[in-house]
């Protein structure tokens, strides 16, 4: 896949890819479970590892896997109605769907799954590495977000290894946004007070 110049399909791809990435699974499968408004609790924040404070595991794994899978089908679809070189703008519109979603006033999550959902429909090999590296990361540190900031970097590394240069840069791009996303967290992860997976409030 090679780069050119935006067209009109380009931003068809940008503009779906933003749509479906803005689906705010975590709130909608919480306020669905009657549970108290998932924004005003931990840390604010409508994903998983925010969903799992609630003391839901289940909501918390159906949040990661509608958050993941929204970016996974945005590429795919993209790819499929307008070809192959949509993929790019899907993804990058799929993850910032996910962290300015229009129907939440731009405030959403900070990425991690879409990333992973975009990365699968990109490259699945890269994204076998971020979940085995996620896992490894979280069962040793139990950092959630600690384990993605890692994951994010070895997924693009992986990426490039693979030999698919543009999807590196894709996703080295996105890395980007990931950690300015978890500046927060990294601020906390310095300062040795970043809350634990698991750990609710």
């Amino acid at each position: 896949m090679s780069w050119s110049l935006p067209t009109l399909s380009s931003y068809a791809a940008l503009l779906l890819g933003y749509l479906l990435g803005s689906i705010p699974f975590g709130l909608l499968l919480t306020r669905a479970a009657g549970t108290q408004d998932i924004r005003s609790i931990g840390s604010g924040n409508i994903g998983a590892t925010n969903v799992l404070r609630t003391g839901r595991k289940g909501l918390a794994a159906a949040t990661l896997l509608g958050d993941a899978l929204k970016g996974t089908v945005a590429v795919l679809l993209a790819r499929y109605l307008i070809g192959p070189e949509a993929a790019y703008p899907a993804a990058f519109g799929a993850f910032l769907g996910h962290l300015f979603p229009v129907w939440l006033g731009f405030k959403g999550g900070k990425g991690v799954a879409t990333f992973l959902g975009v990365t699968l429909a990109l490259i699945w090999q890269a994204a076998l590495v971020f979940a085995v590296s996620w896992i490894a990361i979280a069962f040793v540190t139990r950092y959630s977000s600690l384990s993605a900031l890692i994951a994010s970097v070895l997924t693009t590394l992986a990426a490039l290894m693979f030999g698919a240069s543009h999807t590196a840069l894709v996703l080295g791009i996105l890395t980007v946004l990931l950690w300015f996303m978890h500046r927060a967290n990294i601020a906390r992860l310095l300062a040795g007070t970043e809350g634990k997976i698991g750990k609710k409030g």
